[in-house]
Parts: C-alpha cells; structure tokens; sequence
C-alpha cells in the first residue's frame, strides 16, 4: 500500500499555499489553505473504505509561551497530537484527491460538513477547540485545515498523512467526530496503512 503527493517530497516541507498561515513582512497571517494533491496505489484485497488523517505531533502541550515575540517555545515541552484533517468513509474505487478538491482557502468559523458530494464523511478538525473562545474565529471546523504552527516555536513541526484501508464500508463513528474518536474506532477494521509526511514552521529563525 502507497500513498503520495506530488506537491512535495516525502518529509520535505510542505508549500505554504497548503498552509493555514505564513509569515509576512511584520507578523503572520491566514495562507491559501489549498488541500494538497494526494494519491495511492496497491490497497490491500478486500478493502472496503478509506479513511484518511493528517496531524501534528509537535503541538505544544502548554499554551503559555505560545506566539509571544519576546520568547520562544521551548524544544523540551512536552507535545501534543493537533488533528488539521479527518476523512472517512472514502470509497476505495478512487485513487486520489485533486489539489484544492477539499479546500481553497481558510474559512471563518470552519467549512461546512460532515457530508460531502460522495459517501466520504469529514470529521472536525482540532481548529475547532483552538479557536473555540474567539468571538471572530470561533466556530466547527470540518474537513481541511492546514499547517499554522506558533511563530516562535523551538521545533519545526511535522505533519503525518496516514491512509488507512479499512474491511468495513462505514465507520462507526458519529458526525461531529474527531480525531481521536476516528483512531479508537479504527481498532479490528484495518487492513493496511500508509504514511507520507511533510514539515513546516513560521519560526523566522529556523527558516534562516
């Protein structure tokens, strides 16, 4: 089992147009946010659906140095998942997505979900809980989101897309599910999986 994208080499980074932010001349502001173009091959006999889920494990596990000019994060803090992409129940007739299928451009409150066009069902992304209390931002997050990690964190950050094939045709996960629901529900379905990773930073120091 295979999975890529064309619009970067396997953890390389990740083009700021698939980004939810990036730097500007005096601070950082919302990016294009265009989903990126990904593709798979060789699944896995008898597979039924797809569900595919892209996150962070660098996520600082305290907010309190988070986007302050005056320090950084620290590379020692402990770290946390943030979920920016949750996707089920993709049929496995497809082959891949289209750049900009799922996104073309950051939305205030969060795109619409969690029906698609199709069968696929998107989940909420964790955008929802980092802009809950934001009376401009705060809304659900559905689908695509991308990378915005804090400007003034120590460690580059990196972001996993994993594909995974599943025995069964619908997962048995609610609407508004998250990310962490999605893997517990993956648990005795899962015929095979497949990674491909990418990183990205707003820290203008490690961008040299």
């Amino acid at each position: 089992m295979k999975l890529w994208s064309d619009a970067w080499h396997n953890g390389e980074a990740i083009p700021e147009r698939h980004a939810a932010g990036r730097l500007t001349a005096d601070g950082v502001a919302f990016s294009d946010n265009i989903s990126p173009p990904l593709a798979w091959s060789d699944l896995p006999a008898g597979t039924q659906s797809l569900v595919l889920v892209c996150h962070d494990f660098d996520v600082p596990s305290v907010g309190d140095d988070v986007n302050q000019p005056d320090r950084e994060v620290p590379a020692d803090l402990d770290r946390v998942d943030f979920f920016h992409w949750v996707l089920v129940d993709v049929p496995p007739t497809l082959r891949g997505f289209a750049e900009g299928q799922w996104s073309q451009g950051f939305t205030a409150r969060g795109k619409p979900g969690p029906a698609t066009a199709g069968t696929a069902r998107q989940g909420l992304n964790d955008y929802t809980g980092w802009f809950a209390a934001d009376a401009e931002l705060g809304g659900r997050y559905f689908g695509y989101d991308g990378p915005f990690p804090p400007f003034n964190d120590s460690l580059v950050h990196h972001y996993v897309f994993t594909l995974y094939a599943l025995a069964v045709a619908r997962l048995d996960v609610a609407d508004d599910f998250t990310g962490p629901q999605v893997r517990e529900a993956l648990a005795g379905h899962v015929l095979g999986a497949a990674t491909w990773s990418g990183t990205y930073t707003l820290n203008r120091r490690l961008r040299g």
